[in-house]
């Protein structure tokens, strides 16, 4: 099979042009860790960098010596280079609160802040942490402040449902049920019951019979408040959205030689195409090699087995044993990742081999990203 393109990470980073790094893929195949070496290394070839994370994890903190990590971008110490780097971890409650004080009055925004249905909205609505990635994306490329935004999407299958967010806010907002709220309202100077009573009858009578009227009133005051500000949160989920199909922006689909995440790695691919979101490459992470590639594992298996049925060197034969597993479970990988390559010619690939341990500090972040750039 022919080989795929090598994905050239540093000609990525070392491009100005290049100002969105958008990291997905599957949970656990170690999307943040990629972030933040490329932040690390991007800031060392001279860019001024932040690392954006919607992963609630603290391990970019910890790698970054970071004690914690928050809605505002703070400044890493010390990257080698004329760069600089910054990281932030996306707090979408926060988030909410700041783009209703931006765009509401200072009236309005305390009636949506202090409404129940809104604080329920803003911490736990399916979405609203995609739906405010998108946003804080938005404020990161407007302020115009760093010359390159990574960002680290959630974990698991949704990491593209950030591209979602917007069209499913927009139709919850745009639902039968909240316009039949915000009908009374729009109707204006008539109660909000009394119209809902006379206008729609059975419905809001079961409604208040199944909710009870604080409830009700209480959607009805977040909905009419809300209305005013959302017109402004669609058209800048628009202008983001326009920004991720820009050529400044590039796409890494993250991965572990694994088939659950070569699959779901073939899905955000083919996703990205349909999307036309422009992709630059696959990262496969944790590729398992040997140091004694020419001995295969049947060979391996077999002289194991001679010296143990001797009794012989029994630490040669476990060894050996050991060595057969690894040579097993690097054919495994290499065979899911040929079924990637099948379906996917064209995209270019980098591997990344397994570490020994877990990454940590700085100093892992820049091993990794010297194997991204010259695997």
């Amino acid at each position: 099979m022919k080989k795929p393109a090598r994905l050239d990470v540093d000609a990525i980073l070392d491009d100005p042009g290049t100002r969105i790094i958008v990291c997905c893929g599957a949970g656990g195949v170690g999307k943040t860790t990629t972030a933040a070496a490329l932040g690390l290394r991007a800031a060392e070839r001279g860019r001024c960098a932040v690392v954006l994370t919607v992963d609630p994890a603290r391990r970019l903190a910890q790698s970054m010596g970071l004690t914690e990590l928050d809605n505002t971008p703070r400044l890493v110490s010390s990257p080698e280079g004329d760069g600089q780097l910054y990281a932030m971890m996306l707090d979408m409650k926060r988030t909410f609160d700041e783009i209703i004080e931006a765009h509401a009055d200072p009236v309005r925004a305390r009636q949506i802040l202090s409404n129940p249905f809104y604080q329920s909205l803003s911490s736990s609505f399916s979405g609203t942490q995609e739906y405010m990635a998108m946003e804080k994306l938005g404020q990161l490329r407007r302020s115009d402040e760093w010359d390159l935004i990574i960002v680290d999407t959630p974990p698991s299958r949704s990491a593209l449902d950030f591209l979602d967010a917007p069209e499913r806010l927009g139709r919850f907002l745009d639902g039968r049920f909240i316009k039949l709220l915000t009908a009374p309202a729009k109707a204006g100077g008539r109660s909000a019951f009394r119209l809902l009573n006379v206008g729609f009858g059975l419905m809001a009578g079961a409604m208040t019979k199944l909710l009870g009227a604080q409830v009700i009133k209480d959607l009805q005051t977040f909905v009419s408040a809300l209305d005013a500000v959302f017109g402004g949160f669609r058209q800048r989920a628009e202008m983001t959205y326009r920004l991720l199909q820009a050529p400044g922006t590039a796409f890494v689909v993250v991965a572990a030689p694994e088939r659950d995440a070569m699959r779901e790695a073939s899905y955000f691919v083919e996703r990205l195409a349909e999307e036309r979101m422009p992709l630059a490459g696959l990262v496969v992470n944790r590729v398992h090699e040997s140091p004694a590639p020419a001995l295969s594992a049947a060979r391996s298996a077999a002289a194991a087995e001679d010296l143990e049925s001797r009794g012989e060197h029994e630490l040669t034969a476990a060894v050996l044993r050991l060595h057969a597993g690894r040579m097993q479970l690097a054919a495994r990988e290499s065979r899911e990742q040929e079924h990637f390559v099948s379906a996917h010619p064209t995209v270019p690939v980098v591997q990344v081999r397994a570490m020994s341990e877990d990454v940590h500090d700085l100093s892992g972040l820049r091993q990794i990203g010297t194997l991204l750039a010259t695997a």
